[in-house]
């Protein structure tokens, strides 16, 4: 930490001078204007970036014919996560069959993203989405209503051996995905553009509290997802009816407390908070109970019942989780 003394110039102004690599970094020169944000924590943050326009970054990648389609597709979902406006895929020579297409699922996953640019050795793809018009609790409120939607559905899928059903949950895990990358994405946004704050009116720490939650609700999702292909796994074979009604009672307790945490998210309500964490006693008790009793069965239905038990009871211990994170950032404010 770089340590300098305040000084009084003209009996009124208060003076710190400014790093000399900083300046020069950041090219600033003699009668430049540089923001000065206050932070809810006291703190200052200067920013050579004065103006409202959003900070414009690009990254690169170079492909060949050898490259690897996954390894690929995951470095651009990275870089959008990161918060790069700008993504290049670029060839020595002829772009690879492949690199097109792929260019096109990736913006059909990528909330924002369109290719503009296209050319024998490159494909530029940019961000049109305003981050500023996507408020951080709108995407929370749509992917905690498609999650809890997905629960109740992979539990009524497995209720009415409705495989269609199940399918469904299992492909709308990938527009909860969707949403938690954008919140991921924002929140990156955030720390490198204070005028992107500034505008959205929220701090950096209010952001990241709501990534922390979105990563959450979409581990939420992704065990609703996995109930769901147990469930298909479990077609053709029979199960008492008392005891897919225990699965389904013990599901529709793990998403009444999601229901509830998310409430307590929303409202920022520390004791509501605190009974939803006291309520998961018995409902973990109730999900081992699931599990057990599988073990009366064959190995084809029974190893799906314990995944479909663990799934649930693991999404009740989330919702604790996002109770805990209120309580955390609540108190903390």
């Amino acid at each position: 930490m770089d340590i300098r003394k305040v000084q009084i110039s003209g009996g009124s102004s208060y003076i710190v001078s400014l790093p000399k690599e900083w300046i020069i970094a950041s090219k600033i020169k003699k009668n430049d204007p540089v923001g000065v944000f206050t932070q809810a924590d006291g703190t200052l943050l200067i920013s050579p970036n004065i103006s409202s326009e959003p900070v414009s970054r690009t990254k690169e990648f170079e492909i060949s014919s050898a490259t690897d389609e996954t390894f690929l597709l995951r470095n651009l979902i990275s870089a959008y996560i990161a918060g790069y406006t700008s993504i290049r895929i670029r060839a020595k020579g002829r772009l690879p069959p492949y690199a097109t297409l792929l260019a096109r699922d990736f913006t059909n996953m990528a909330i924002g993203q369109e290719v503009v640019e296209e050319t024998e050795t490159a494909i530029v793809i940019k961000d049109l989405l305003n981050p500023a018009e996507m408020p951080f609790e709108s995407t929370i409120r749509r992917m905690s209503v498609i999650v809890r939607g997905m629960q109740e559905d992979a539990a009524g899928a497995l209720e009415t051996h409705n495989l269609e059903l199940a399918e469904s949950v299992i492909s709308r895990d990938t527009e909860v995905d969707r949403l938690h990358w954008l919140v991921a994405r924002q929140n990156n946004l955030l720390v490198t553009d204070p005028n992107l704050a500034r505008r959205m009116g929220i701090t950096i720490r209010h952001a990241q509290h709501y990534f922390m939650v979105s990563r959450i609700i979409e581990r939420i999702g992704d065990h609703a997802t996995r109930i769901a292909r147990n469930t298909v796994l479990l077609a053709g074979n029979s199960m008492k009816p008392g005891f897919v009604a225990e699965i389904t009672t013990t599901n529709s307790t793990s998403s009444e407390l999601f229901q509830r945490s998310m409430s307590v998210f929303f409202e920022g309500d520390i004791p509501s908070a605190n009974d939803t964490i006291t309520r998961l006693g018995a409902f973990e008790t109730a999900c081992n109970a699931i599990s057990t009793n599988a073990l009366g069965y064959e190995p084809e239905v029974a190893i799906p019942i314990v995944h479909i038990a663990d799934s649930i009871r693991r999404v009740g211990e989330y919702s604790a989780d996002i109770c805990e994170n209120v309580m955390n950032f609540v108190i903390g404010e």
